[in-house]
Order: structure tokens, then sequence, then C-alpha cells
């Protein structure tokens, strides 16, 4: 016994050093990879503006010519991350025998069927959803998890801002019947009278009532849904590497009734599938943190991830409406890390049924990215973390940009020009398409590494099928992005004269959108297809088949709403696997326990 501890002594020591040495390795290594990234990216961009000064130059400089190589400057950068993170990601997966050993370094340490031994509350945040839809999702991981033999290490809160009295008398039932159902030893219920923080503040207040009882929480929404063996898999991650403060793998689209929904996750989860796997390449422990599905160390997030107050007044000022990619940066400040694990597996949630309702919950993430700006300056930052609110925020400015560009484009129709140089149409061509085929990139790059796997092509049902969603979901995709480019524009011009949006309950259920709510939301959208058009089609008539894309996708936008919503169209491509994705043609058991409680949800919100 005493050689046992004496060894474990002297051992010691060689552990730790043996500990910094690989933590060291590691930074090393990405550090190299986010100085390659860095340049990948430079050059891109330096190449594409290169361009754009030669086909803007070629008669001179106007005011319109600058205000173009502006928009593009701000537009470009997430396109072009896009790509390389697509191009990194499909190499990994088709190039190397094992992806992940690139980009999780963590999981060498981990068995895959250890017992686990900590700790773990599982969070659902509620405010103003129907009780009865998220809490039949609560219930199933429960059964996932005690499935697993594990279950006893979990405990189970509803953590409720609802303000409906209505709704909330019925949330209050309901959960009065889950914890005789799971134990009231292991279920607890709270609904807050006042919505401080909002979920971030909801999820605060349990780490602060409960939170030191457990080593670990994993934050649900109401439309979460993760597997027994999902959840295990990130324990036992987190136990076997104890400075992981955050970690998740890939959430994906449930099984969707909605011809919109079905075709939007169709797309992004191609789009995902290499971009991920290439962020995860050079982002490394610095990674973000998506809000949900993931399990995430409870001490350092109470001690660390408090957020602050914005200075000022909604929309920009006040409490911090996106938490999640600032809880990731000041958890990565604290020294602790943030993984993505970019595999599909067990971890689900829904997607917005129709245009509105996605518009809606976009529009909430642009104002909350817009917060970012008071936050750049947060001191003790990772530079990688610094980068990473830099790129939420260009996510929106960027699609703000390209609305500027358009417009701008148009209106450079009108202008007189006067030169003896030829315009340079092969360039200009170049421009079009090298953006058009980056933008392209992450799916594209999804779709091949899906094609060029047997056994992912089975299980999406074969080439053709798959083959025919992608063409069914590139129309889709190209009538969806302007208008919600369009969409974030106009936003952002309201917020700069204090627009805001209510921060409520999202409708995550099918349902038809009427004419008049269509054309309400998008007449912006069609009256400047009809702008573009005459403009267009009076100083430009031969660049009109160049701008077709965008103006098809305004013009057909307020019947496009209504089309996608139809619950007849969602069925039809149900009926003929339009855009399946794997689950709906082999469903896990999580999936069939969805399907089975649906008619009694909807008699339980019917009553």
């Amino acid at each position: 016994m005493n050689d046992d501890g004496d060894h474990l002594v002297l051992d010691l020591p060689a552990r730790l050093e043996a500990g910094r040495q690989e933590g060291d390795a590691k930074a090393s290594t990405f550090l190299r990879r986010r100085i390659v990234m860095l340049a990948l990216i430079s050059t891109s961009f330096a190449v594409l503006l290169l361009g754009l000064v030669k086909v803007l130059g070629f008669a001179g400089w106007s005011l319109l010519d600058i205000g173009l190589l502006i928009a593009f400057a701000l537009s470009a950068p997430w396109t072009i991350l896009g790509f390389w993170n697509a191009v990194i990601g499909l190499t990994l997966t088709r190039l190397t025998a094992d992806p992940l050993r690139h980009v999780a370094p963590y999981l060498a340490h981990v068995q895959g069927q250890a017992p686990v031994t900590s700790r773990t509350a599982i969070l659902m945040t509620l405010r103003n959803e129907p009780p009865a839809r998220a809490l039949e999702r609560l219930r199933i991981v429960k059964k996932s998890l005690d499935a697993t033999g594990q279950g006893s290490y979990f405990d189970y809160f509803v953590l409720s801002d609802t303000s409906d009295a209505e709704i909330a008398a019925e949330e209050e039932h309901q959960c009065s019947l889950l914890a005789v159902e799971f134990g009231r030893d292991r279920f607890i219920y709270r609904r807050r009278s006042i919505n401080i923080g909002y979920k971030a503040g909801n999820i605060r207040d349990f780490c602060e009532r409960w939170g030191g009882a457990y080593d670990f929480m994993l934050p649900l929404d109401s439309d979460s849904l993760m597997s027994g063996d999902a959840v295990l898999r990130l324990v036992r991650i987190c136990e076997t590497n104890p400075r992981i403060g955050i970690l998740q793998s890939l959430v994906v689209g449930t099984p969707a009734r909605s011809g919109f929904a079905r075709m939007f996750q169709f797309g992004m989860r191609h789009g995902m599938r290499s971009y991920t796997m290439g962020s995860a390449w050079w982002q490394g422990d610095c990674g973000p943190y998506w809000g949900h599905n993931a399990l995430i160390r409870v001490r350092p997030f109470a001690d660390h991830c408090d957020l602050p107050i914005l200075p000022g007044s909604p929309p920009l000022g006040g409490y911090v409406l996106s938490h999640d990619q600032i809880e990731a940066v000041l958890m990565r400040r604290a020294g602790y890390e943030v993984w993505v694990l970019p595999e599909e597996g067990g971890s689900w949630e829904d997607n917005p049924p129709t245009l509105i309702d996605f518009n809606k919950r976009n529009l909430r993430w642009c104002q909350g990215n817009m917060q970012y700006f008071k936050l750049l300056g947060l001191p003790g930052l990772r530079p990688t973390s610094r980068v990473q609110i830099v790129l939420a925020i260009l996510m929106y400015v960027g699609a703000a940009a390209w609305m500027s560009f358009i417009a701008l484009g148009a209106a450079k129709a009108y202008e007189v020009t006067v030169s003896n140089e030829p315009f340079p149409v092969e360039i200009g061509l170049a421009l079009f398409i090298g953006m058009y085929f980056m933008s392209l990139a992450p799916k594209l790059a999804g779709l091949a590494d899906v094609l060029l796997n047997a056994h992912e092509r089975q299980r999406y049902g074969g080439t053709l099928r798959i083959t025919g969603g992608a063409i069914a979901e590139f129309v889709f995709a190209m009538l969806l992005a302007p208008i919600v480019s369009m969409s974030v524009a106009l936003f952002m011009i309201g917020l700069c004269f204090g627009k805001t949006v209510v921060w409520d309950a999202q409708d995550r259920d099918d349902h038809s959108i009427p004419w008049s709510s269509a054309f309400s939301g998008l007449w912006p959208q069609t009256l400047a297809g009809l702008a573009l058009l005459g403009a267009i089609g009076y100083a430009a008539p031969a660049t009109l088949p160049w701008a077709a894309p965008v103006l098809l996708s305004f013009l057909l936008a307020v019947p496009f709403t209504v089309v996608s919503s139809k619950p007849a169209f969602g069925t039809w491509c149900q009926q003929h696997a339009v855009c399946a994705i794997p689950e709906e043609l082999a469903r896990p058991v999580e999936i069939m326990g969805l399907s089975r409680m649906a008619p009694e949800v909807a008699a339980s919100q019917a009553a």
C-alpha cells in the first residue's frame, strides 16, 4: 500500500509536467493554425478587393465607387471565412483517417463506456411557450438517460420566465405532474415573476440557488432534444478533461412537417457539416457556444461568466441579449476551454416553420449581436475570442452591406462614365463567379462529404434523393437569402432610431401565413424588387440576367412566404421525402417519442 502511495506521489510531478508539455504543444499547434487561417483569409480578401478596384476604377473614381468598395469590404470577410472553413473541413473529413484527432485532442483520454461520477443538472428554460410541447421533450431526455443506467446522476429543472397567466397556470399544472413522475427530489420547477436578464439571468439565478450541488449543467431550450448517449458522451469528456468549461456537439434539426423548415434545415445541416469541422481546426479551445444542448462546468461559469449590464438604454444598452458567445469568451478568459465537438448524433432542435418566424428570430439575434460593439473592449480576452466577437457582428453587418452594394450598383448604372480604357469584363465576371461560389462553398462541401461516403448516402436515402433535395434547397436558399438580408438591413437602420424587438416565445409548430400577413411583413422587398427591375431594365437591360436571383427573390417574397408555409406543401414534401434528413428515414428512439407524443400535445394545447 505504501509502495503504491509512494509511486503516486513520485509520479505526480511527472504527470503534471507531461500535462504542461501537452498543453504547450496544443497551444503552439492552434497558434500556427490561426496564423495560417489569417493568411488565407487576408490573401483572399486582398485579391478580391484588388479585382474590385480594377473594375470600379477603370474610368476614375466617384462617390458611388467608394461606397461600393466599402460595402464589398464589409460583406466579403464572412463569405471568405465560410469558404476556407468549408475547404479545411472537407479536406479533414475526406483526406484524413481520423478527422476528430486533428480538432478534438481532448478525446484521447476518454473511455467510451466509463460510468459517470459527477452530478449534472438538466435545465429547461421557458418563457410563454406551450408547456406540454416543451416538457414532453424533457420527459424524453430523462427516459433516454435512465435507459443508459446512469440516470441517477441527473436532476431536472424547469426555469420559467412565463408572464402569460393562462400559460403559467398550465405550466404549473404540467410541472406538478412531472414532479410526481420524475420524483420530487429530482425535479424542481421555478417561475420568476420578473424576467431580469432574460434567459441568461434565469440561468444565473439557478447557479446562485442550486448550482453548488452540481458539477455540470446542461441548458435546453423548449425545442431542444438530446439522447442519453449524447449527454453521457459530453459528461465523460468533461470528467476526463477538467479544464473544459463548455462543450457541445453539432445540433441539427428534428424531422419537420413544415416545408420551409425542411428545406432550411437540409441546407443548414450540410452547410454546418464541413464548416464546423474547419472552424474547430483553428478555433480549438476558443470555440463558440450556441446557448443550449451544451455541457457547462457550473463553478467556473458561476464565478466568471456573469454578464455586464451595458451602458445606455435599449435597444443596444441594458441586458446582453445574445448571451451565449459572450459567456464563451468569458469562460475562456478565466482559463477554461470552450470546445465544439464537430460530430452529428443525438442533439436536436426545431427550426422556425415559416419565413416570418425565421425573420423574427433572426432580427432578435441581430439586435443582440449589435450590442457586441460595446463589448469589444472587454479586458483580458484572448485574441481569438475578440475575433469571434467581431465575426458575430460582421455576420449581420455583412448582410446589410450586401444590400447596400446592390442598391449602389443599381445607382451606378445611371452614372455617366467616360474612359479610353475598355471595361474589364473578365475581372468583373471572375469576381461575380468567385464570390457566388465562395458563398455556396459550405453547403457544397457538406454535400460532397455525404455523397463521397457510402454509409452517409444510404442514411439520406441514396444519391438521387440527396441530389433532388440539394437542387430544391438551392432554389429555396437563392430566394431566401436576399429577403432575409434586406430585413436585416432595414432593421439595422431602425436600431439607429431606437427600434427594438420583443424577446418572447417563438411559434415552433407549422402553420399557414395569410397573404395579408406576408405582404405586411415583406412589402419593402416587393417594392425594392419593382424598383430594381425598373432601374436596371431602363439603364442597363443587359445586366438583368445577372441580377435575376435578387430580383426574383424580392418580387416573389410574398408568394414564397405563403406557399412555403402551407401545411399542404409540407405534407407533399414529406410524402415525397423532399429534403429528408436521416432521422426522418430511420428514426432514433427519441425522435419516435416526439412522433408519438404529437397528438397528445395537440390535444393538451387545444384544451
